[in-house]
């Protein structure tokens, strides 16, 4: 069982009039060409932190986040996430082309309370990169330079909290820490996944990442956390091919091409090991023409891109039971309108069962606003901004970030 080590919130460390370092994520797609921020989803989801720190309780706080890495084309500075905080909080957020040098530090000096500062992209510094347990990073210059200028940190960034480094596991061995509220709305969330007392469980697993998504099966299966386990996509395949199930050709030649097919003996131990595992009956089908087809098992005489109606009917009988839906990755090639319907009446029946939903994955944020349905929306449990983190989370595997939360309550709280 995935043991979450007990981390401090806001009400427990209480910073007030003081000055807050707060690692928060918004690392988002950018347009190579203009620089132009695509998704501002991850600045939306810390506006309740920062008014809390800042406001309510009247903080000077710095933020920091990393952008991209380096090398790549989204490896950009901060000055547009800046603007774009300002946009969504109302009120000015700062921005400094510095994060450890004198500027930034005499800027973070003559902060005042209520004031709001963001520092440049973290992982401009080499030692961000760097991946080392938090005692390690706890003596970087980093942390060093930085921590004797605050009188807290807070971590609000379960995006990154998968996540050795500086800015995530070194201040909280060296000030007292805590989550913000939506690392703590996260791990509240996820924490029922593994709750014994709240079933049945049922989990939908898709999309493209078949190696990360066996680590989690096989997890939760060992744990028997999971009453059902119903497959899509790529995922669904690997355990049709297992089961002995002909799934065509091409499906065949896409999962040899893709390196899944050296994965099907570990499949196959999970099923004869009794994992409740389904797999779909039916799929949507692309023809030569360009046009779709429906096709059941037997007849997959093309690329199959999209569970069929009769896998949804299914699937959705499984969800009347359930006390918790877990949904992680398409069902289908979404980015294709004609293999969109899949993922999407997976959703609303979710919704509509009357379980308490999680989904993980960005690609859901598009899938709501297709609902058009606001009173199934407002029924969403839980939409995770973690991408790795919730991998290893619901792989079973501890996060750093709060490993390094709980060692800072015990040092400075006397937990």
């Amino acid at each position: 069982m995935a043991k979450i080590p007990k981390a401090p919130t806001l009400d427990d460390i209480d910073p007030r009039n003081s000055k807050v370092l707060m690692r928060i994520d918004i690392n988002s797609p950018i347009e190579p060409e203009t620089g132009r921020i695509l998704d501002t989803t991850r600045f939306e989801s810390h506006v309740k932190t920062i008014k809390e720190l800042a406001i309510e309780r009247n903080n000077a706080l710095v933020l920091m986040s990393h952008q991209g890495r380096p090398g790549s084309t989204d490896f950009v500075l901060l000055n547009n996430h800046s603007r774009i905080l300002s946009e969504y909080l109302g009120i000015e957020v700062k921005y400094i082309d510095d994060i450890i040098g004198p500027a930034a530090r005499e800027t973070i000096a003559s902060l005042d309370n209520g004031e709001i500062l963001l520092l440049d992209n973290t992982r401009l510094l080499s030692e961000e990169t760097i991946e080392m347990v938090p005692e390690k990073h706890a003596t970087s210059i980093f942390v060093r330079r930085l921590s004797e200028h605050f009188d807290y940190y807070v971590n609000d960034a379960f995006a990154t909290a998968h996540r050795s480094q500086p800015s995530i596991v070194g201040f909280p061995l060296v000030l007292p820490s805590s989550m913000g509220r939506l690392m703590e709305k996260e791990v509240n969330a996820l924490s029922k996944v593994f709750n014994p007392e709240v079933e049945p469980k049922i989990f939908v697993l898709g999309g493209a990442k078949v190696h990360d998504t066996l680590r989690i099966i096989e997890h939760i299966v060992a744990n028997k956390v999971a009453d059902r386990i119903l497959t899509t996509g790529l995922v669904a395949f690997l355990f049709m091919v297992s089961k002995g199930i002909d799934i065509g050709k091409q499906q065949k030649a896409l999962l040899e091409k893709k390196g899944i097919l050296p994965l099907v003996p570990r499949a196959r131990r999970l099923l004869l090991k009794g994992a409740p595992v389904e797999t779909p009956i039916d799929f949507k089908v692309e023809i030569p023409d360009g046009s779709v087809e429906i096709r059941a098992l037997g007849s997959l005489d093309g690329p199959a891109k999209d569970i069929g109606p009769q896998t949804i009917t299914m699937y959705s009988e499984f969800f009347q039971e359930a006390r918790i839906i877990v949904m992680r990755g398409p069902a289908g090639v979404i980015e294709d309108e004609r293999f969109k319907e899949g993922t999407i009446l997976l959703v609303e029946k979710a919704l509509s069962s009357g379980a308490f939903t999680i989904f993980g994955g960005g690609h859901f944020n598009a899938v709501f606003k297709e609902l058009n349905n606001e009173e199934l929306v407002n029924r969403v449990g839980h939409l995770s901004t973690g991408g790795g983190a919730l991998l290893l989370f619901l792989a079973g595997e501890p996060l750093p970030a709060l490993e390094a939360l709980n060692m800072s309550a015990r040092k400075f709280l006397g937990w």
